[in-house]
């Protein structure tokens, strides 16, 4: 049954949606469900969060945290991306359902069923609520895109694909090697 076109969701209608194996996600007061992960989305991501997630918690840095998370942007955009990370002077974002603010970096894993949001409505909506860093990790290509917020929108700071290692300026002396998110 479909929906009809008038109604519009509120970002929390995401903390409030049926545990049935898919992730749901309010854009723009639209309600988008998507399918279960498959096995190189986890694997990529769980690389990414085996790097990030160490480094930060040793620097004493913030906090990362890896999907499922909620996060509310404003009233009408509540989603979950695949990373996200808080720095210490702003974990006051954290609350006790998920993450409500503009997270400092958001990393989304695309899979066939999410490239053309990840890279489209998400990327102008990350960028509209002030996530400084979004990095787009694709499976397909074997690459990393960094992206990084200018007062014109996302600028992309680099592409890293196979052989390359990944040095992201948000953390300086952080090195991922980026075909380790495949293996």
């Amino acid at each position: 049954m479909a929906l009809p076109e008038n109604i519009r969701f509120k970002a929390a209608d995401i903390w409030d949606m049926p545990e049935d194996g898919k992730r749901y996600e309010v854009i723009d007061g639209q309600l988008y469900a998507t399918p279960t992960p498959v096995p190189e989305h986890q694997g990529a991501l769980g690389v990414l969060f085996g790097y990030t997630g160490p480094y930060v918690h040793e620097r004493l840095l913030g906090r990362v945290y890896f999907a499922p998370i909620g996060v509310v942007l404003d009233d009408e955009n509540g989603l979950q991306p695949d990373l996200v990370y808080i720095a210490r002077e702003r974990l006051d974002l954290i609350s006790g359902r998920g993450i409500e603010g503009a997270p400092d970096l958001v990393a989304e894993v695309v899979s066939p069923s999410t490239r053309a949001r990840d890279r489209g409505i998400k990327l102008r909506r990350y960028a509209a609520s002030g996530v400084p860093h979004y990095w787009i990790v694709d499976p397909r290509t074997r690459a990393l895109e960094a992206y990084r917020l200018t007062e014109q929108g996302y600028e992309l700071s680099g592409t890293f694909g196979p052989g390359s290692t990944f040095r992201p300026e948000l953390f300086p002396d952080l090195e991922l090697p980026v075909d380790e998110l495949w293996s």
